[in-house]
C-alpha cells in the first residue's frame, strides 16, 4: 500500500481528501499544526472510512522537524494543503503569508529531493489569474500581477515548483481551485472555520444557525447580472476525488510534463446573491443579509474552463450546489446539536 503525506490533512479540503485516499486504497500520514482545524476531525474522517490515519502535530516552519518527520516515514507522494488561505486577512498581515506559506513549501520540497520522493500535488487557487480577460478560464490565460499578498504565495510557490521540476526528477501537478463548499454526506467532516469565517457558505450556515445575526454581502454594483460577485463553486467531494486522480497520473507515469497545472471547478458561475436564494430554497432557512462596501482584494467574476481536466484526467464534477448546500447545512446543524 502507497504511503501518501497529507499536509493540512485535518483541515476543510484536506480531510475530504485524506477520505478519498483511503477509500482509493492509500495509507495516509497526515501532518498539520491545528491553527485552522481541529484534532476531532480525525475521528471524523475515521468513522467515515473504518481508517485512522497516521498523524503528527508539526509547524512545517520549523525545518529541523520537517527533516525528522522524513527520517520516520518513508512517503510515496507529497499532497501539500497546509497554508493560510484568507484573502482579506494576508492583506492586513502579508509577512504571516509569506512565512507560512512559502516556508512550509520550499521545506518540504528539500526533503523530497533528499528522499527521492518524486511525486507531488500543490493545492494552488484560481487567484493566480487575478481579474481575467475572459470568460470561463483556462489553463492558458496569463498569471497576472497578484490583487493580494494571499494569491502571490500561490503565484510564487507555482514558479518555485516549476523551477524545482525542472532542476530534479520531481514531478509536479498543481491543482488551481475555485470556490470548494459543501460537507461530506455523513456529516462526519465538513468547513468549521476558527473565528469569522471568510468564506461565503459557512458564513451562509452560521447565520442560519444564529451564530451570526446577520450575513455581509461585500458589493453589489460590480458588473454582474445583481451587483455581486461572481464564483465558480465547486463540492468539496469532487474536488476531493480530483486529487485521488492527479496522484494517480503521477504514480503512473501519465504525466506530459514533469510540471502540470489543472483547473477544478464546475465551469459555472454563480453570484453571491444567488448562492443566498439557492441556499433559502434547499433548505427553506431565511437568510438575513445586507449590502455592505466592497472588499478589499476580491475580483468581479471568476469561473472555470474544466475541460483539461476532463479530457486528460477524466475528472469532471458530479455533485450539484444544491446538494453541496444541503450537505453544508446538514454539518452546520450537527455541530451546533441544532
Amino acid at each position: 500500500m502507497q504511503k501518501i503525506l497529507v499536509t493540512g490533512g485535518l483541515g476543510y479540503i484536506g480531510s475530504h481528501t485524506v477520505v478519498a485516499l483511503q477509500e482509493a486504497g492509500f495509507e495516509v500520514v497526515i501532518i498539520d499544526d491545528l491553527s485552522n482545524a481541529e484534532a476531532s476531525v480525525l475521528s471524523g474522517i475515521t468513522r467515515i472510512s473504518g481508517t485512522t490515519p497516521l498523524f503528527e502535530k508539526l509547524d512545517l516552519r520549523k525545518k529541523d522537524s520537517v527533516a525528522a518527520f522524513f527520517k520516520n516515514h518513508s512517503i510515496d507522494g507529497v499532497i501539500h494543503f497546509a497554508a493560510s488561505k484568507a484573502v482579506a486577512e494576508s492583506v492586513e498581515n502579508p509577512l504571516l503569508y509569506y512565512e507560512n506559506n512559502l516556508h512550509s513549501l520550499v521545506y518540504l520540497l528539500q526533503e523530497c529531493a533528499q528522499n527521492g520522493i518524486q511525486n507531488f500535488i500543490f493545492s494552488s487557487s484560481c487567484t493566480v489569474y487575478g481579474e481575467p480577460d475572459s470568460l470561463p478560464i483556462t489553463e492558458d490565460a496569463p498569471v497576472k500581477q497578484a490583487i493580494s499578498p494571499y494569491g502571490n504565495t500561490k503565484q510564487i510557490s507555482e514558479e518555485i515548483l516549476m523551477d524545482t521540476c525542472k532542476a530534479t526528477s520531481l514531478k509536479a501537478i498543481s491543482l488551481r481551485y475555485f470556490n470548494p463548499i459543501g460537507a461530506h454526506d455523513s456529516a462526519e467532516i465538513g468547513e468549521l472555520p476558527k473565528g469569522v469565517p471568510q468564506n461565503l457558505v459557512p458564513f451562509i450556515t452560521q447565520t442560519a444557525a444564529g451564530l451570526r445575526t446577520t450575513l455581509s454581502v461585500f458589493g453589489a454594483d460590480y458588473p454582474t447580472a445583481d451587483g455581486s460577485c461572481v464564483r465558480d463553486y465547486i463540492h468539496v467531494v469532487d474536488l476531493a476525488e480530483a486529487h485521488v486522480k492527479a496522484l494517480q497520473r503521477l504514480l503512473t507515469n501519465e504525466s506530459q510534463t514533469p510540471y502540470e497545472v489543472f483547473n477544478l471547478g464546475t465551469g459555472k458561475g454563480s453570484s453571491v446573491l444567488e448562492v443566498i436564494k439557492a441556499f433559502e430554497k434547499v433548505t427553506g432557512q431565511k437568510i438575513n443579509y445586507q449590502i455592505v462596501d466592497r472588499r478589499p482584494g476580491d475580483v468581479v467574476a471568476v469561473y472555470a474552463d474544466t475541460k483539461k481536466a476532463l479530457e486528460v484526467m477524466g475528472w469532471r464534477t458530479q455533485r450539484s450546489m444544491e446538494n453541496a448546500l444541503a450537505s453544508a447545512w446538514k454539518w452546520e446543524r450537527k455541530v451546533r446539536g441544532i
